[in-house]
């Protein structure tokens, strides 16, 4: 086992960069130098023609900007890693593909600016799967080489873990951030459906891509999220959050090691004065997991309507499946699987409801990362609360027998986000088996 694993605390960082106590010309060098030592083992990063040069001349616009740091942006300085899912002002954008970069081009996205606004710097882009499904890229896990980091957004997860940017953006489907976030050993956060503005990405299943991103901590998510997401609104909480464990066949879906795992996961929360409550729950998760798989293939289908007529001898095989049997989905078939998203959401609110419950808890996997780079994993411990549109976050949460992370999947009610970042953050700190760099 090969283990890149360092990741650099966001906030830490921040902080470090905006007092004057980490010289921003000093951190991109020494950010550059890690880069060319373990990019060429982890390819997180898509290659770009003097991307040093860019990043240097970068810190210094932004420090002649910005030379009192009592004037400095929350993001002052930060290299910021972006999915080749979204448009950058002077970056192509391929999604992942073959295709060329000009079917793509348009206005940067939203979301993007939103973080050079607040002072972050482009690393660069980093690897998708082929439109964020399932081809994968080169990418492999730091903490082992011989092992995937998860997708559809592979490069951010690795990139974080792997210490070359602090900070990540990536988009979830099924669970695209939720996953990697787990298999790497970072902190993934994907929110509500819709509270990220989507502006200027490339669309898998637009009824159910949410924007989410990659830190090292909670802590990074607290200094970010209300950066991003539409009318933040910081929660105080006084109380500590009562878990739902969903007993029945969706958790069945982990591996024994990821469940024996989850109850040792448990018991340390209890141990710490959480109450658990184990409810009966997704006794429908095949038709759950089927009406998403519809979903997503029907939208894939539409999406790309004009780009596959066009250019199909480019798409990957995998792809191609996806969009063919998204063809055969009929307009009734796919009304019903749009409208089962909010079925599924009203019958998590109401055992929530029912059962005094604050947040659902799961294994954020099936268990650890598989080994080889064909395939990211299975994303179906995600698959029903992205499909519900609710907010989740993965916490780091101990190791596999081979070495590898294992994540907590911590769900809230829609909308709840902020009160979920909250809570995370206690959590997290009782789950805490990693080593973070503080800078």
């Amino acid at each position: 086992m090969t283990c890149l694993f360092l990741p650099v605390s966001l906030s830490a960082t921040a902080h470090a960069l905006r007092s004057n106590q980490l010289d921003l010309l000093a951190f991109i060098e020494d950010t550059c130098k890690r880069i060319d030592a373990l990019e060429p083992y982890i390819h997180a990063l898509l290659p770009e023609t003097a991307w040093r040069t860019r990043l240097i001349n970068e810190a210094k616009v932004l420090q002649e900007r910005f030379p009192d740091p009592a004037t400095r942006p929350a993001l002052y300085g930060i290299p910021l890693g972006v999915k080749d899912l979204f448009n950058i002002d002077g970056f192509p954008t391929h999604a992942g593909s073959q295709l060329p970069a000009n079917v793509f081009a348009g206005p940067e996205a939203t979301c993007v600016s939103a973080l050079r606004s607040a002072g972050a710097i482009i690393l660069g882009k980093t690897v998708s799967t082929e439109f964020a499904w399932a081809e994968p890229g080169p990418t492999r896990n730091p903490h082992d080489l011989a092992h995937t980091p998860g997708g559809s957004s592979s490069g951010s997860a690795a990139a974080v873990a792997a210490g070359f940017c602090p900070l990540a953006l990536g988009t979830q489907t099924v669970g695209s951030v939720i996953r990697p976030a787990a298999f790497c050993g970072v902190v993934g956060f994907k929110p509500s459906y819709g509270r990220i503005s989507t502006d200027g990405m490339v669309f898998c299943s637009p009824s159910l891509d949410t924007i989410g991103f990659f830190t090292a901590d909670v802590a990074g998510v607290v200094l970010v999220a209300p950066l991003l997401c539409r009318n933040w609104q910081a929660a105080k909480t006084h109380t500590l959050p009562v878990l739902g464990v969903p007993d029945g066949p969706y958790l069945a879906q982990a591996s024994p090691e990821a469940l024996a795992a989850f109850e040792k996961q448990l018991s340390m929360l209890e141990k710490a004065g959480y109450t658990v409550r184990r409810i009966k729950a997704m006794s429908d998760i095949d038709t759950i997991n089927q009406r998403n798989r519809q979903l997503v293939f029907a939208e894939m289908a539409q999406v790309h309507a004009t780009w596959f007529a066009e250019y199909e001898m480019l798409y990957r095989p995998r792809t191609v499946a996806a969009i063919r049997e998204g063809q055969q989905v009929g307009p009734e078939a796919l009304a019903t699987t749009r409208m089962g998203r909010a079925l599924v959401r009203a019958k998590f609110q109401v055992l929530m409801s029912q059962n005094a419950i604050d947040l659902w808890v799961a294994p954020a996997a099936q268990g650890p990362a598989p080994e080889g780079i064909d395939t990211t994993g299975n994303p179906v411990m995600n698959l029903p609360w992205t499909y519900a549109g609710l907010p989740t976050i993965t916490l780091p949460a101990g190791k596999a027998e081979n070495g590898l992370p294992l994540g907590l999947q911590c769900v809230a009610d829609f909308m709840a986000d902020e009160q979920l970042v909250a809570w995370a953050e206690k959590l997290g700190s009782v789950l805490h088996t990693g080593i973070i760099i503080a800078i």
